[in-house]
């Protein structure tokens, strides 16, 4: 019994731990989001030129997956994420003080670059604990990613009120970085540990070095399967994506909503997925990953579909609640599974996965530019449904839950 409580106890430190890491992540991304306008007021941007500022991060993200490939073997999943979220806290304090466009373009770039690894270092942290531990917690995991952002919105609110100076804000927010990455440093998990063969559906010869597999001099070929999670991660993360950034609009335009209703839509997507995630890992204990992912994205793809027939404000609201349920689970199911089959696998999903929501709510753009805002959501279900047919091509594992000792 004894042991148990031990094995509970180690559990919620390293659970905790991680979760500080996903909040980092949030945390930073949202404390420079919250200042464009003052960055674009500061270094006297262009609309088109700020749109590549944002394009610059996305893109570093992208393009970092062979280094950060290369780093998860080097390094290992506990080292490379305090190193790259010590790169984050410095690309805060470097954009603070970047004296023109070019200087700000290359350091958020080397945010983007930072972001990626953090964001397979974390998740492959994420996917240890729950082997080690056999109990399921990804998706909470994923849920104070939200808990960052919202943070992170609060206090740029509340520096604003007293000082609009980049450097006080980004300083205090640096300041909380540090504190959380302290707190997190002890409690994360050591890599190379054994894993028991077969666990979570990896491959045979994966070990638990934070999700990896054992480590090679260069990148390997992804197989089917790996592709298959990256087709199921670009789709879920566009439809996540593009639910942000075109549901407002949608209300206005299309449902004719007033513009106090508008935002809700933003609004119940999100507030839907951070509920659903919160309750997520009860449900892949009870029914596994792969049942999860395809009941949750059909749930997604056609209760859009029939808010998008139906028309209306209530009918639209409530197909984005189907969309933020169904959605929840998906990104932290993939990673999972992408997890058990090696760093390399890990790293090229979650670089899939970042292309999607970069790519993502452009081409829906384009899509309503061309035939309109129904074509361009219709496109959104579309692509929730893709992700329910790309997990029936997944070999999904299962965690059985830990025996009390």
């Amino acid at each position: 019994m004894t042991n148990g409580f031990r094995a509970g106890a180690d559990a919620r430190r390293a659970k905790w731990a991680i979760a500080a890491l996903f909040c980092i992540l949030g945390f930073q991304y949202a404390t420079w989001a919250a200042r464009l306008p003052t960055l674009k007021a500061r270094l006297g941007l262009s609309e088109t030129e700020l749109g590549l500022l944002l394009m610059a991060c996305g893109a570093g993200a992208a393009a970092s997956f062979p280094l950060v490939a290369y780093l998860m073997r080097r390094l290992g999943s506990r080292r490379l994420a305090l190193a790259s979220a010590l790169l984050l806290a410095a690309v805060l304090v470097l954009l603070s003080v970047a004296p023109n466009y070019p200087v700000a373009l290359l350091v958020i770039c080397c945010d983007g670059v930072g972001v990626g690894a953090l964001n397979v270092a974390m998740n492959a942290q994420g996917a240890a604990l729950e082997t080690k531990f056999r109990r399921t917690a990804m998706a909470q995991l994923h849920a104070t990613f939200s808990a960052g952002l919202l943070g992170a919105a609060l206090l740029a609110s509340g520096v604003n009120l007293v000082t609009p100076a980049l450097t006080a804000h980004f300083g205090a927010a640096v300041v909380l970085l540090m504190l959380l990455l302290a707190y997190a440093r002890p409690g994360l998990l050591t890599d190379g540990e054994p894993q028991p063969a077969g666990a979570a559906g990896e491959d045979p010869d994966a070990q638990a070095s934070g999700g990896t597999k054992k480590r090679s001099p260069a990148l390997t070929v992804p197989s089917r399967m790996t592709l298959w999670m990256g087709c199921a991660m670009v789709f879920g993360t566009v439809t996540e994506g593009a639910m942000n950034d075109w549901s407002a609009l949608y209300m206005k335009d299309v449902a004719k909503a007033s513009g106090t209703l508008a935002p809700m839509g933003i609004a119940v997507v999100s507030g839907m997925m951070l509920v659903a995630r919160v309750f997520a890992d009860r449900w892949r204990t009870r029914w596994g990953d792969g049942r999860v992912v395809r009941v949750g994205s059909a749930v997604a793809g056609i209760g859009l579909a029939v808010a998008l027939l139906a028309g209306g404000v209530v009918p639209t609201l409530a197909g984005f609640a189907c969309v933020g349920l169904g959605a929840a689970a998906v990104t932290p199911c993939v990673y999972v599974a992408a997890a058990a089959r090696g760093s390399d696998a890990l790293a090229l999903v979650a670089a899939m996965g970042t292309t999607g929501l970069l790519v993502g709510p452009a081409l829906i753009g384009f899509i309503a530019g061309a035939a309109g805002l129904v074509p361009g959501m219709a496109a959104v279900a579309v692509s929730a449904l893709i992700v329910c047919l790309s997990a029936t091509r997944i070999r999904w594992g299962s965690l059985a839950p830990a025996a009390a000792k």
